[in-house]
């Protein structure tokens, strides 16, 4: 999948600089009962029932925790059904038919200034942890953990890096939603007492550092600094962002908080805000559609549990009735799809759709490409060739596959095209 990666180089900035399409009037919601994290869960409503948006419909259950599911349309649950989640598994869904009230259910209530300035740490745990906030950049880790944490905080990263490339989707929230960005960054300084905060985004894109620094004229009293780091893949991940944009290397293994340091996507960051203001979860959120395959690449502020199909339909279909290859997610680390019958979550940013063009996997010629792209230095071909012999202590101890990060930069450099991060998120299952 990785490979396909090369054939987009000309779609490039496609939808960077596209306003953004409100679409929050799906028909239908369809909200995931399980998700990767969460392997069970319980349904609270059945057909027939009407309910409201921010109502709790459900709840996840996960190892350590459990995950509330909130209705994001109002109307009448209907059957349940069957279809693809981000993680690439079919799942159960349930299935809400909008009534295009957008009634907001009792709990979603908006907080005064001062009763936010009397909120704990611990309140700020269990506001989000009862909105289910997550983090909103794809890694879906509850927010509500970072909220426990014992470790004094000084330093709120906020990632605007947008790692991946081709996708727009948090280029356009920052250009759109500036105030709510300060705001959740103020609500964040509050919570963890933090002396400083440092917004990271990437040194090519003057639009968003001006309308940064603009709006935080508007807030000369919140100790918040815009960063510049670098354009490269990937500066997005925490460990190289912090080390860009704060200058502090993290040892392998050590979470930032230990450091001082606490990091927030920007898309999680006005999430906070909602949750904080209004008790609101995440309802909508921005999505990127684009690539070769559809003929209308568009930036869009979804409702969560708008089908694929209807965004695509948006976009005006497919460019031909060629095969295509969809990506949920981005094109280095995200998920293929086998048919466009997928859900849009909290989690997705954006879907790629390309045309298919086959790519023979040949010998490797041991160039060692992978290893000079590899940012946690490690050995790709050796972790494959321990996966194929089923060595899972090489894999634990020499190869160290836990510091992985599947960016796929080691099958996007492989000149064999060999789909060597599919070996290291296999090898990832095999250490555990």
């Amino acid at each position: 999948m990785i490979a396909k990666t090369r054939q987009i180089a000309n779609i490039r900035g496609l939808t960077l600089h596209l306003p953004t399409v409100k679409y929050t009037k799906p028909e239908y919601a369809y909200l995931a009962m399980t998700n990767a994290r969460c392997l069970s869960a319980e349904s609270f409503v059945k057909p027939g029932d009407h309910v409201r948006i921010g109502q709790i419909i459900g709840m996840r259950k996960g190892a350590f925790f459990e995950q509330p599911i909130h209705a994001t349309v109002s109307g009448e649950v209907v059957e349940p059904v069957k279809k693809f989640h981000r993680s690439g598994k079919l799942v159960e869904f349930i299935v809400i038919k909008n009534d295009f009230k957008d009634e907001y259910h009792e709990r979603v209530q908006e907080r005064t200034d001062e009763e936010i300035e009397k909120l704990t740490l611990e309140d700020f745990a269990e506001i989000t942890k009862n909105n289910a906030l997550v983090g909103l950049g794809g890694s879906s880790f509850p927010t509500y953990i970072k909220f426990q944490t014992k470790d004094p905080i000084d330093t709120i990263c906020i990632n605007g890096v947008e790692c991946e490339p081709y996708l727009s989707a948090d280029h356009r929230l920052i250009m759109e939603f500036p105030e709510q960005i300060m705001l959740g960054i103020k609500y964040a300084l509050h919570a963890f007492n933090a002396k400083r905060a440092v917004i990271c985004i990437k040194k090519k894109y003057d639009d968003l550092y001006y309308t940064l620094t603009a709006e935080l004229t508007r807030f000369p009293e919140l100790p918040i600094e815009v960063k510049r780091v670098g354009n490269y893949y990937p500066q997005g991940w925490e460990i190289e962002m912090i080390k860009t944009g704060l200058g502090v290397k993290v040892p392998q293994g050590v979470l930032p908080a230990k450091l001082g340091i606490m990091v927030f996507n920007v898309s999680t960051i006005v999430g906070l805000w909602r949750a904080i203001k209004w008790n609101q979860p995440v309802i909508e959120r921005n999505f990127t559609l684009t690539g070769d395959g559809i003929k209308l690449p568009l930036n869009f502020r979804v409702r969560i549990g708008t089908p694929l199909q209807e965004l695509i339909k948006e976009s005006k279909g497919y460019v031909d009735d060629t095969d295509k290859v969809l990506i949920l997610g981005g094109p280095m680390m995200g998920a293929n799809l086998v048919r466009d019958d997928a859900v849009i979550t909290r989690t997705c940013t954006s879907c790629i759709i390309l045309n298919a063009k086959k790519e023979i996997e040949e010998p490797c010629v041991r160039c060692a490409s992978c290893v000079y792209s590899c940012p946690a230095g490690l050995q790709p071909v050796e972790i494959m060739h321990a996966v194929k012999n089923n060595d899972k202590e090489a894999l634990k101890t020499k190869l160290n596959i836990k510091a992985c990060i599947l960016c796929g930069m080691c099958s996007y450099t492989c000149t064999s095209k060999i789909h060597l991060t599919d070996y290291c998120r296999k090898a990832k299952k095999m250490a555990v």
